[in-house]
């Protein structure tokens, strides 16, 4: 997507990202241990992300779990990167291959298969602000197939056990990232009211009476499986409360809010 959803060059991603975290003002407590952010062209939801991502400026962080869904391939469980490097305008970022690993033995819903990457944007559209604010941080980037209570379960206990187990033996810290839009093309105001459904779930910091929204309205939120495996993970590693930090629309950037995809910042501590 460099080129087409986000800027190609690295003088003009620094400088759009830049832009969108000088747009927020200050949210108080950073360090989180999860965040939750839009995954749309860097233009409409950059300036919601913004509102996650500054939470992060400036701290520490040894790995980034990224968990995303599928909007290309249909699968069942979910699949990882395990190895290597992705490509962005700021260089490369390297894939943390022994977290990646920890993760993928910890349940069978866990495979490598690159098909379901190939043409994904939910997790290379977090990488603008993670490569900026986090240079040289490795990350795990895990896609959601088909977003059952089982597979955003499993995923979510896996991460948090992977996590623990290696935060124990070397000490070093987490993040782990959710990428998710939520309702699309609903008025402003008919989106709003359904996602309210789900920011309520993300205040409550409940990924079960979330994951039950999402079986009763799967449009709610389209990555509302890694949301879910995000929040329990998060839980197992210690977070005990959650807050959104902003809601939007693409409405806000393009001014037509007739037809609009729904965005959330987020965070868990």
């Amino acid at each position: 997507m460099a080129g087409r959803w986000y800027p190609g060059s690295a003088p003009a991603l620094t400088a759009e990202i830049d832009a969108h975290l000088a747009g927020v003002s200050t949210q108080g407590e950073r360090n989180p241990r999860a965040l939750i952010a839009p995954h749309a062209g860097l233009m409409y939801s950059g300036p919601v992300a913004a509102h996650a991502y500054t939470l992060i400026e400036r701290c520490h962080y040894d790995a980034v779990v990224l968990v995303g869904p599928s909007h290309f391939v249909g699968f069942e469980g979910v699949s990882i990167w395990p190895d290597g490097a992705w490509g962005t305008p700021f260089g490369d970022v390297p894939i943390a291959n022994g977290l990646a690993a920890a993760i993928a033995s910890e349940t069978h819903v866990v495979s490598s298969d690159a098909a379901p990457h190939a043409r994904e944007h939910s997790l290379e559209m977090q990488l603008p602000f993670l490569a900026r604010l986090l240079p040289g941080v490795p990350i795990v980037p895990l896609v959601m197939g088909h977003q059952t209570r089982d597979t955003a379960d499993a995923l979510g206990d896996a991460i948090g056990r992977a996590v623990t187990a290696f935060t124990a033996n070397t000490g070093q810290e987490v993040l782990l990232v959710a990428s998710s839009d939520l309702s699309h093309f609903l008025d402003a105001v008919t989106a709003a009211r359904m996602d309210r459904t789900v920011l309520e779930c993300v205040e409550a910091f409940d990924p079960d009476a979330l994951m039950v929204a999402l079986e009763r309205q799967p449009h709610h939120a389209c990555g509302g499986g890694p949301i879910v495996s995000v929040l329990r993970a998060a839980r197992q590693l210690g977070a005990m409360r959650a807050r959104v930090l902003h809601y939007g629309d693409s409405g806000d950037v393009s001014g037509d809010k007739s037809s609009v995809v729904g965005y959330m910042a987020a965070a868990a501590w």
